[in-house]
């Protein structure tokens, strides 16, 4: 049987555009295991580039399909759904202002999975220690040190085995070098188990460490997704 790809863009050319630029039309095939580093021309662009892989920026030509199906042909309900599978970090932004931390980890799943509320804290648990953190935080997520909402991040996002993992900027801008050797072990995990992953980045640091295992290195342009080694 084929394996299915995790993520296509198949010359997908966004309805609207990140910035004052025209949209890129885009392709991309992501299989199990890819991890593919971007270096995006901004936030905005990152976001939205992520966005639309989540099916939420909508396209005037092309498509987008996520684990074999088309975003533009799912009902609302059903794209809802399915966008569980998927784990991000989030560049900023993306917490529940009233709820505290442990909370805001633990949402996404308790609201897209069934698993028991304890297997999911006893897993959300274990991702914070391996992540550098002591527990799940109880503080809001304002009331954290910045490397610490780093990491809750994180743990967020690979909470749930997700079949796609979106990161921009997840080092913040390669602020955080100590989140490397955790993030490296963790998509390692994740691709061993077949997820694909996205890092979005705009740090030379990052782009430039070649330790991050990528076997995609793209940058988001005018003229869509370049290879490195063709790009300007």
């Amino acid at each position: 049987m084929a394996i299915e790809p995790i993520l296509e863009l198949d010359h997908a050319l966004a309805a609207e555009s990140p910035d004052d630029l025209p949209a890129p039309t885009l392709t991309l095939r992501l299989m199990p295991g890819d991890l593919a580093l971007v270096e995006a021309r901004s936030a905005a662009a990152a976001g939205w580039l992520a966005d639309l892989c989540c099916g939420i920026v909508p396209l005037a030509e092309g498509t987008a399909r996520f684990l074999g199906r088309d975003w533009a042909a799912m009902p609302d309900d059903y794209a809802a759904a399915l966008r569980g599978r998927i784990g991000r970090v989030f560049a900023s932004g993306g917490w529940v202002g009233f709820a505290d931390t442990a909370t805001n980890i633990l949402l996404p799943q308790l609201h897209h999975s069934r698993a028991p509320q304890e297997e999911l804290r006893e897993a959300a648990m274990h991702l914070a220690c391996a992540f550098g953190l002591p527990g799940l935080p109880l503080e809001q997520p304002r009331d954290l040190a910045p490397i610490d909402l780093a990491r809750a991040a994180c743990v967020r996002a690979f909470l749930g085995d997700p079949a796609l993992l979106l990161l921009e900027s997840p080092l913040q801008q390669g602020q955080f070098e100590e989140l490397l050797p955790p993030l490296l072990s963790a998509l390692a995990d994740a691709r061993q188990r077949g997820a694909a992953a996205i890092w979005l980045t705009r740090s030379d640091l990052v782009w430039s460490d070649h330790s991050v295992p990528a076997n995609h290195r793209l940058r988001l342009r005018e003229r869509g997704l370049i290879a490195a080694r063709a790009a300007a």
